[in-house]
């Protein structure tokens, strides 16, 4: 059995999960669900724009629909998301509460570089070179 014949279908599995995980993050923000103690920002501040770039990344990224730019985006958004407001509240990601920040950050970053991986809008859009 050829473990790496695996490789683009793990991938899109990551990608797949991690844009369902992080949609979460923007449908609570803007859509109040699941329900939280944190009302929804206004639109137009930096929690907003989180919101927006979580829930519509977090769609094109599950789509595999533009994933290297988006994912590249977003990868940005968890670093600054992580130094702005997890970073300044302990030196430690398990206290500051940042790890899942860190964890989207290089996830995101990863996918920017290897692409959507099998199962993907690119992958249909694009043609195959062999």
């Amino acid at each position: 059995m050829n473990i790496e014949a695996w490789s683009p279908r793990a991938l899109a599995a990551l990608r797949i999960v991690s844009g369902l995980l992080f949609m979460e993050h923007g449908a609570q923000k803007l859509l109040g669900f699941p329900p939280s103690e944190n009302p929804g920002p206004p639109l137009f501040s930096l929690f907003g724009l989180g919101g927006v770039l979580e829930l519509f990344g977090g769609i094109l990224i599950v789509l595999g629909l533009f994933t290297r730019p988006v994912a590249f985006i977003l990868s940005g958004e968890m670093a600054v998301a992580y130094w702005m407001f997890h970073a300044p509240e302990s030196a430690f990601p398990i206290l500051n509460q940042g790890d899942a920040a860190i964890l989207f950050c290089f996830v995101f970053l990863y996918l920017a570089a290897a692409g959507p991986g099998s199962w993907s809008v690119d992958g249909k859009l694009t043609p195959r070179r062999d």
